[in-house]
């Protein structure tokens, strides 16, 4: 007996949905391709053109914007955006003539929160820390600390941001009454407790 998606679940008559392990409410728009053996969690929005590679884990509430690639060991936590066009990879070292097989691939991270802009390139292997942001068109290749922002190619630090979208100044503190302690560069912000 084959297993059936939940009844919320929306594929587009277009798309193309092969996994049966896909969390209630999630949306996969026309021509995205989600392959048998990726998981999706729930109330994720995937976008036109998206392929998500067997192997590749997303947890819930993740929006993948319109012709993103996710490939196979890489893992995407709750509440993470990943902006339009951006791609990961799995293979530092692609050779066609001498393929490896997915167990050589190198694991990539992108913690609860992140959020990626569109045109991002992140190389395989690295972890994105929680609420970390990625500017447009980076190229990342280390890892990110938590809620830092980086931009540029290849990704460099350019400050801290808070979970509200904010960017932080010196004193770590957000408009929005978030505030934060620096735990090391490269760990990144904590919040900070309150009295």
């Amino acid at each position: 007996m084959t297993k059936a998606l939940h009844p919320s679940v929306r594929v587009h008559e277009r798309a193309l949905c092969e996994s049966v392990d896909v969390g209630p409410r999630t949306r996969v728009w026309a021509f995205a391709h989600v392959m048998a053996g990726a998981r999706v969690g729930a109330d994720c929005n995937i976008g036109d053109h998206a392929f998500i590679e067997s192997g590749a884990v997303l947890g819930d509430r993740v929006t993948v914007k319109n012709a993103v690639l996710v490939w196979d060991r890489v893992t995407v936590e709750d509440d993470v955006f990943l902006g339009p066009n951006m791609v990961f990879t799995n293979d530092l070292v692609p050779r066609n003539a001498f393929r490896k097989g997915p167990a050589s691939f190198l694991p990539t991270l992108v913690r609860r929160g992140a959020s990626i802009g569109a045109n991002v390139t992140v190389v395989c292997g690295i972890t994105i820390g929680e609420a970390a942001f990625v500017g447009a068109g980076a190229v990342v290749t280390h890892d990110v600390p938590a809620r830092a922002l980086v931009m540029g190619t290849p990704a460099r630090f350019a400050g801290w941001m808070c979970d509200c979208g904010e960017r932080l100044g010196d004193g770590l503190a957000c408009s929005c009454g978030r505030a934060f302690r620096l735990v090391s560069e490269s760990a990144g912000l904590a919040p900070k407790e309150t009295a």
